[in-house]
């Protein structure tokens, strides 16, 4: 989808102040030493109280604040999430909706996994391309790995999982605060026949956690590398994420060597992963630095994408100064993945 030059968004995300430092996790055997090698990250933000949807709260207030968006003003809220947000039969959109005050909007509930933010994203430009009079939209992230349902450290293969909330308001042209992005390209492209690397092969389960009182994300894809092998996958992965990238840059009307691109900023995976992946993936097509800002987060669930946006407009390393631009990969199980280009203004 092309996207109109007036589109803006303002992103911001909010971590949960109590962290688990891999040192201790290390000491307590949680992790072992060439995960910690392989993983390369710091700490990991944890919820000690709150909910997966009221931290996607706290992101959304602090989005609004920041868009100068009055909450009753916003006709779309759109919540991604990818695990458990706290009851089993229930819409934590209408609850996002509701706490953050934007109650005249539709709520929509979003699951594209890790890739959820992004397809927010997607649903609120689509909305706003096909209404130009449509008011703002505010997308959420939020998810939380607790116990005794999820093993932040452990649940998965070279993936550790911290809680969060994200959030960004779009909007065509109008007033814009100094914490706005252009929002220049969004390109998504996905590969349906991956959903069975995070499928469990023996059947369909009549409720959660009927194979198990914990996700265990290591059991299927060991299974299906079992099947395919490791070298065909992470190939498929490379050159998905290379045509991702490319396209974004080509819609946005930038050369791979244009130097106003400072960076492209990666899914918060882990050094390994970025290395071996994503590294060469994104040195295919662009003299950009390939970027993980997950050393101090870890993966945020859906919110890698948003995260890294509110970085772009905060007061950090790879804040962006004006007429930069930026890439911003994000990937999900399923498998999908999404290529933003923002620019400050």
């Amino acid at each position: 989808m092309s996207v109109p030059a007036d589109i803006f968004l303002t992103p911001a995300d909010w971590l949960p102040p109590t962290v688990v430092k891999a040192t201790d996790a290390l000491a307590d055997g949680l992790i072992t030493h060439d995960e910690a090698r392989a993983m390369g990250y710091e700490r990991l933000p944890v919820s000690a109280a709150e909910s997966a949807p009221e931290l996607a709260v706290r992101a959304g207030r602090a989005a609004l604040a920041r868009a100068g968006t009055r909450p009753e003003a916003v006709r779309t809220v759109l919540h991604a999430w990818t695990y458990y947000q706290g009851h089993d039969f229930w819409s934590p959109a209408h609850y996002v909706a509701r706490h953050t005050g934007a109650t005249s909007a539709v709520p929509v509930g979003i699951q594209q996994m890790c890739n959820g933010g992004a397809a927010g994203l997607e649903v609120a430009l689509a909305r706003l391309v096909a209404e130009p009079d449509h008011g703002p939209v505010l997308v959420t992230t939020g998810d939380r790995f607790g116990a005794p349902g999820f093993d932040r450290w452990g649940s998965d293969y070279g993936v550790w999982y911290g809680d969060s909330g994200t959030a960004a308001v779009l909007a065509r042209g109008g007033e814009r605060t100094d914490h706005a992005l252009a929002l220049r390209a969004l390109v998504t492209e996905a590969a349906p026949e991956l959903e069975v690397v995070h499928r469990d092969l023996d059947r369909f389960q009549e409720a959660a956690h009927a194979a198990g009182p914990t996700v265990d994300v290591r059991r299927t894809k060991k299974a299906f590398l079992t099947g395919t092998g490791r070298e065909p996958f992470v190939a498929q992965l490379r050159e998905t994420t290379s045509r991702v990238v490319a396209g974004a840059l080509a819609q946005a009307r930038l050369a791979p060597e244009d130097r106003s691109v400072r960076a492209v900023l990666l899914p918060r995976l882990g050094t390994a992963t970025a290395r071996e992946i994503y590294g060469p993936a994104v040195a295919a097509v662009t003299e950009a630095p390939a970027v993980d800002l997950g050393c101090d987060t870890g993966h945020l669930g859906a919110g890698d994408l948003l995260s890294n946006l509110a970085a772009l407009r905060g007061s950090g390393r790879w804040s962006l100064r004006a007429g930069e631009h930026a890439v911003v990969l994000s990937a999900g199980a399923g498998f999908t993945w999404s290529g933003v280009v923002v620019q400050r203004p």
